[in-house]
């Protein structure tokens, strides 16, 4: 008996984006937790019909400019009234506001450092292979079909079962993806 691929998940295929919302919004009521949708343009309502979470993006930012404005801060106070502080006209090693510009500059830089790499982490970038691609007609999903997938990670993913309930959303196919 031949050993199978490990199955990535389910998809079905549909004719429209009205179709595929429909489909995402059955598919999120039944239960299924762990699904994504693929269309060849922007589908409004279609991330919250998936139950796509927000994404932690703007806390990683945070985080990158309070460590860079921190940074900025202690790294002028520790040259200045530290490692080699100066007495000009009379002015004190610990200085604030000579510090903001620096700090804000800092705060700006990891901020936006932070942005970029938090983004292509998150989104598990870069991702130079994805199972959905094994699949011959999801070459269609960058031209005029709309998918849905359920995948077997989900919590009640069950092949026979997940299989049928898409069939019953009237797809126009539905198709194992393997790993």
């Amino acid at each position: 008996m031949a050993k199978r691929d490990p199955i990535y998940g389910i998809m079905a295929e549909f004719d429209s984006a009205q179709a595929l919302l429909e489909a995402a919004r059955k598919t999120h009521q039944a239960g299924y937790k762990k699904l994504d949708a693929y269309s060849p343009f922007p589908i409004e309502g279609l991330a919250e019909e998936i139950g796509f979470h927000h994404d932690a993006v703007p806390l990683v930012v945070l985080i990158g400019g309070l460590i860079g404005g921190g940074t900025g801060y202690l790294m002028q106070y520790w040259m200045a009234a530290v490692d080699y502080p100066l007495n000009i006209g009379g002015k004190p090693p610990h200085s604030w506001p000579a510090f903001i510009v620096i700090t804000f500059e800092m705060t700006i830089l990891f901020a936006g450092i932070s942005a970029f790499l938090g983004m292509l982490a998150l989104n598990g970038l870069p991702m130079p292979y994805h199972p959905v691609f094994n699949v011959p007609r999801f070459a269609f999903a960058s031209k005029d079909r709309f998918f849905l997938i359920v995948f077997s990670s989900d919590k009640q993913y069950n092949a026979v079962e997940t299989r049928r309930f898409l069939e019953g959303l009237e797809p126009r196919t539905v198709s194992e993806v393997p790993s």
